[in-house]
């Protein structure tokens, strides 16, 4: 195994010149670090990470918090933060709650007795409850995709669902509908009351149990039953956006010519493709990226900035048309 010193011996630096080089802790000239490089490279030097983290008393890795990964929208997620880690020489230890409110205090409470230099947590379900496990944390932490209530204290860095929610409402009022129903996930309700200040405070609500195609297939047959006179729905999630498609050809009516539908989350793996649907497009990637900034450049205990909100836009497709086709 290839040591610091003979890394230093090879470049005819000192074994503290190598040591800056790789830490990056202290500047060092550019043909010197050239020089430490080459020798790296060329001897297959590999630092040894456990002695990095005692002597720099850092970790090179964050911690993040997801739901879940098979939800296209947090495999994105996912994605973007390693990626915007690895650039920057850090590294990703992903946990997932599962939307197990007791699975997140677990995995909350161990992690707040590892080293990590720190942690984000995307989406709020069942974790708001749980956050105070972290107020003694040593790491910053870091809330995003949330959107519950902002507690206080904690650096966020999330979208405006509300407004994402008024942007679908407006399509529609302005496409000349007058009667829409919304088909929503529990979890949504600020989507929901965006639309509805948009559009009309009296659109009806029917809530599916899970952002799920069967669970929503069966609330949308419901809603658009106990509303037939509805030419518009919005759903609050693409999957739920796709059965309410489903249901409305179970029951004779064509997209958008008998009903317009949008929706809001923008899958690319939906079971509608976005050439098809008009839905609200989510700037996850960017929200992703800079909860990593945020996170990167927080010092633990220090006074969080206001949150951070960023504005979704909506894409138009053959899902939507005025009235009657």
């Amino acid at each position: 195994m290839v040591t610091m010193r003979e890394v230093a011996e090879r470049a005819g630096v000192t074994k503290q010149t190598v040591s800056n080089v790789v830490t990056g802790r202290v500047a060092v000239r550019p043909a010197t670090e050239a020089r430490v490089r080459a020798a790296i490279a060329e001897l297959g030097y590999v630092p040894n990470l456990v002695a990095r983290s005692l002597a720099t008393g850092s970790t090179r890795t964050v911690g993040l918090f997801v739901p879940t990964v098979s939800a296209p929208f947090y495999a994105d997620v996912v994605e973007e933060v390693e990626d915007a880690l690895e650039e920057r020489g850090h590294h990703l230890l992903l946990c997932t709650t599962r939307r197990d409110g007791e699975r997140a205090r677990r995995h909350l409470a161990g992690l707040t007795s590892r080293s990590v230099d720190a942690l984000l947590i995307a989406g709020d379900q069942g974790l708001t409850g749980h956050l105070p496990l972290l107020a003694d944390a040593r790491f910053p932490v870091v809330l995003c995709a949330w959107e519950a209530p902002v507690p206080p204290g904690f650096p966020v860095v999330t979208i405006d669902y509300a407004y994402g929610g008024g942007l679908a409402g407006r399509h529609l009022r302005e496409l000349g509908h007058e009667r829409a129903v919304i088909l929503a996930s529990p979890a949504h309700s600020v989507r929901v009351e965006g639309f509805r200040r948009a559009f009309r405070e009296d659109s009806p609500v029917h809530l599916a149990p899970a952002p799920a195609f069967r669970a929503g297939l069966d609330t949308a047959l419901a809603a658009l039953r106990a509303h037939p006179g509805a030419t518009a729905l919005f759903a609050t999630h693409d999957v739920l956006a796709a059965a309410a498609t489903e249901a409305a050809r179970a029951l004779g009516r064509s997209v958008p010519h008998d009903l317009s539908v949008v929706a809001h989350d923008d899958t690319p793996e939906g079971l509608l493709s976005r050439s098809t649907l008009t839905s609200v497009v989510l700037p996850k990637r960017e929200m992703s990226r800079q909860a990593v900034d945020l996170a990167l450049a927080t010092p633990p205990g220090a006074v969080p900035p206001a949150p951070r909100l960023l504005l979704p836009r909506l894409v138009p497709g053959a899902s939507t048309a005025p009235p009657g086709g």
